[in-house]
């Protein structure tokens, strides 16, 4: 009798292997969870950001059929990603976190693009490389304005560009924002997106400052 075949059936599922560029399983978990009460749609949205032909990952999550451009991921994959976060994610909130996700990394896109405006080159614009969730991991900036009395960020990531074969990061610090009082129930953000601190980075930032 095979008993390690046996003990399988006890021991909890392997994590599945992720994807280093964007954190997610490199083959897309678009299976129904076992704790599941509702169906939850697994359409995935093309976004607007350009995926860096330097992509190595052999994942059909982050990109569309042309590897081009990045896609979002679909309700079930956003449920299925909170789950194994430990999170307890609601099927029926699935309808509105996943494009309120999807239309926040536009606007982080954006931002970015209002930087590399700076850069200007010849070589087709910057494209995404890879991003990083890093809640836990205070930036200095974020760090010295909570000193001053000012919230903390619920979330940061950090966002690498390629500009013409050159990696560039770039920190993203997620802020609540002021609720509108005609609809106070609407979602609120403030992004603040700058150059990561370094030394290209810094002076980016003193140039932006300064209006050069």
């Amino acid at each position: 009798m095979d008993h390690s075949t046996s003990l399988k059936a006890f021991l909890p599922p392997s994590p599945p292997q992720l994807d280093p560029h964007n954190q997610m399983p490199l083959v897309p978990e678009q299976k129904q969870s076992t704790t599941q009460t509702q169906q939850l749609s697994t359409s995935r949205t093309v976004s607007s950001i350009p995926r860096a032909d330097r992509y190595e990952a052999n994942s059909s999550c982050p990109a569309h059929e042309d590897a081009s451009m990045w896609i979002y991921p679909s309700e079930q994959m956003f449920f299925n990603a909170m789950k194994r976060k430990s999170w307890n994610p609601h099927e029926t909130d699935m309808k509105t976190v996943v494009p309120i996700h999807n239309a926040v990394n536009e606007r982080c896109w954006q931002h970015i693009l209002e930087w590399e405006q700076m850069h200007r080159t010849e070589c087709g614009g910057p494209k995404l490389l890879k991003f990083e969730g890093k809640a836990k991991e205070l930036t200095p900036k974020a760090r010295f304005r909570s000193w001053l009395g000012y919230q903390l960020p619920f979330d940061r990531h950090d966002w690498t560009v390629d500009r013409c074969g050159k990696p560039v990061r770039y920190v993203i610090d997620f802020y609540e924002g002021k609720r509108d009082g005609k609809n106070p129930l609407a979602p609120s953000f403030y992004l603040d997106v700058r150059p990561a601190l370094t030394v290209e980075g810094a002076w980016d930032r003193v140039r932006r400052f300064v209006g050069a």
